[in-house]
């Protein structure tokens, strides 16, 4: 453990809840969610909700989700940008398990917490699939969990990729999020 980390404060759940604006906590260390994404991250975010929403409406199991809390242990708190899950919304607030799919809209602030934080939690907490979504580049990055470890699969822009989300399948076609 680096030195500083040992004087810093460390906040829990608890402490998270009653902050205002947007925030996340990892391992107990606060991340603010400020400013508010650009209006090109929000644009592609949004159409890649909307598609999401679209593919998964036959599929009984799973769910498209926007920013919500996933607690992950009492000091460990993120908002995917957007999300599916695969299983029963519980009668919380925030969600408790790993979701199947999730797509974080890379930003300036946000691109080293994305890249290197995010990545190496939802590899360790079973997150299937993990995209990392480059609006200025028209580029997203779409990641596979295979045997506990993220790997590759492809450099996305104009393609379609089929993706298994438990008892369904959707095919994502990655030209529509940049309209």
């Amino acid at each position: 453990m680096r030195l500083v980390y040992r004087y810093l404060p460390h906040y829990t759940y608890e402490d998270y809840k009653n902050w205002e604006g947007r925030w996340e906590l990892i391992d107990g260390i606060p991340f603010a969610m400020s400013p508010a994404p650009a209006v090109k991250h929000q644009f592609v975010s949004n159409n890649i909700a909307w598609q999401l929403k679209e593919l998964l409406k036959n599929c009984k199991e799973c769910k498209a989700l926007l920013p919500v809390d996933w607690k992950i242990n009492e000091d460990t708190v993120v908002q995917p940008d957007n999300l599916a899950i695969c299983y029963p919304l519980e009668e919380k607030p925030y969600i408790t398990k790993a979701p199947t799919i999730i797509f974080e809209v890379i930003s300036k602030s946000t691109q080293e917490k994305d890249e290197k934080i995010k990545f190496e939690i939802y590899e360790r907490e079973g997150v299937k699939y993990y995209i990392l979504v480059y609006p200025e580049e028209k580029l997203a990055k779409v990641f596979e969990l295979i045997n506990g470890k993220y790997s590759k699969l492809i450099d996305a822009t104009e393609e379609t990729v089929k993706f298994d989300l438990k008892d369904c399948f959707i095919e994502f076609d990655f030209s529509k999020i940049w309209e």
